[in-house]
């Protein structure tokens, strides 16, 4: 995984505006040409470490319902979140309402099996050719954050679906890994946890995380730490977010597993407080922290200087070669529901990478200053869709 002694590298989480092109994912040439763009407007925003912006898939977590048999059960609503629900019914109505109603997601009703070693050799061509050298990222689902969206009426036990989900996907994170790129692991399935089960006491989140962190070892047992990244996530959605579980009440278990970087909210108004969660937990060694210093529920377009200053909390905290610049989540978790416009969202990375120069400025003496983010990163065509 690359690192840096001498400045605070930038990435960001997964997602990206796909370009309007790309009217069919299954168009081989628009994709290629999707990737192509996306891979070139991040290195333009200054960004260190790209993807191809997770343009072929339809969204974060249940692209694998083409990737995966058995799933052609019926569809099963997950409701999302429980615990805050009863405090902002209302809320949450008209949210819902917006959104087009209850959506409900396959279920598994047979064994699991992996069938998209095509769909993922695929993806992998694409973001080489486009990126040609420096390092490059791509993201899956967790076996958990499939289990959490896609619910089995199959298996006998939430651990056997877990592990026969780890097992299959096992696949895509191996051929990721051998292809040369890093593998990012989204795992928003250990905060949801504890928000979708309010019968859960800490004793029993805690359970339900470190199985969740077993069946994730165990899918990447072969894959070294430094060349794994995992994504935390309480939501992507500007909501109440009061009932959140805290960091702190499973950072020590997140840490302990495999992934060598571990990417986590910093920037959001419910959970940009919790750097100081650093100042009692000691980072391991090896492990890097991404944290995001971009929200990526909202239009605003944070400041440089902004950026730079939560950097250097976390720098000051678990060391300046441990942190790298990254936003909370993506900015298309699915393809068809942006809360950020594509226009603005290119510029808050922009701001970003311009925040992580002031930060390495202030971190190692550099003598740089000041100037305005490239604000017109865009093609003539921004959209999502």
């Amino acid at each position: 995984m690359q690192t840096s002694t001498d400045r605070i590298l930038t990435t960001h989480t997964g997602s990206l505006p796909r370009p309007a092109s790309l009217t069919d994912r299954g168009d081989a040439p628009a994709v290629r040409a999707a990737v192509e763009e996306t891979v070139r407007r991040q290195r333009d925003a200054g960004l260190d470490v790209v993807n191809d912006g997770e343009v072929s898939k339809p969204d974060y977590a249940t692209y694998v319902t083409e990737r995966l048999s058995g799933f052609d059960g019926e569809p099963i609503d997950v409701q999302w979140p429980v615990r805050a629900l009863g405090d902002f019914p209302e809320y949450y109505a008209r949210q819902q309402a917006a959104d087009g109603g209850p959506r409900g997601y396959p279920s598994n009703c047979g064994p699991v099996s992996y069938t998209g070693r095509a769909k993922v050799e695929a993806d992998l061509a694409s973001l080489k050719a486009a990126a040609g050298d420096g390092e490059v990222f791509m993201s899956a689902a967790s076996p958990g954050i499939i289990a959490w969206y896609l619910r089995s009426t199959y298996y006998r036990s939430t651990e056997e679906y877990l592990f026969a989900l780890a097992d299959a996907m096992k696949q895509e994170y191996d051929a990721i890994y051998q292809a040369g790129v890093v593998l990012q692991v989204d795992c928003p399935d250990l905060a949801a946890t504890w928000e979708t089960d309010p019968g859960l006491d800490t004793e029993g989140f805690r359970k339900q995380v470190a199985l969740r962190l077993e069946a994730l070892d165990h899918a990447t047992r072969d894959i070294p730490p430094d060349r794994l990244r995992m994504h935390l996530c309480w939501g992507n959605d500007e909501g109440p977010h009061h009932t959140d579980v805290p960091l702190a009440g499973f950072v020590d278990l997140v840490l302990a597993a495999r992934p060598g970087a571990v990417l986590l909210e910093a920037a959001n108004p419910r959970h940009e407080h919790e750097w100081t969660v650093f100042q009692d937990v000691k980072l391991p060694d090896g492990k890097v922290i991404i944290p995001g210093v971009l929200d990526s529920t909202t239009n605003y377009i944070e400041h440089p200087e902004l950026v730079a200053q939560r950097l250097i909390r976390y720098a000051g905290l678990v060391g300046k070669t441990n942190v790298i610049a990254g936003t909370d989540c993506g900015f298309a978790s699915a393809a068809d529901g942006p809360s950020v416009d594509p226009k603005v969202a290119w510029a808050k990375l922009a701001a970003m990478a311009e925040g992580a120069r002031l930060a390495s400025d202030r971190l190692w003496g550099h003598a740089s200053s000041y100037r305005t983010p490239n604000v017109d990163n865009r093609s003539e065509n921004d959209n999502i869709g």
